[in-house]
């Protein structure tokens, strides 16, 4: 099935993101977050990404995303 939308009206929600290992796993943690509750995501959008530093180390990863999904 195409998660392509056609016609109608999608919703458009902003998450963060948090990761220990990475800007991509922080995605991956948003979106598996996102989906145990928004049953059919078709899109995000990366809006910015940011850092947490500790003693001149990256401590957390973070992903400010835009999920898209239709409205039904």
């Amino acid at each position: 099935m195409s998660n392509h939308i056609n016609e109608g009206a999608v919703k458009v929600i902003e998450i963060i993101g948090i990761s220990s290992k990475s800007f991509d796993d922080a995605i991956s943690q948003a979106l598996k977050k996102a989906s145990k509750t928004v049953k059919v995501i078709t899109g995000f959008e990366v809006i910015k990404h940011l850092a947490s530093v500790e003693d001149g180390k990256i401590r957390q990863y973070k992903v400010d995303l835009k999920l898209a999904f239709p409205v039904v």
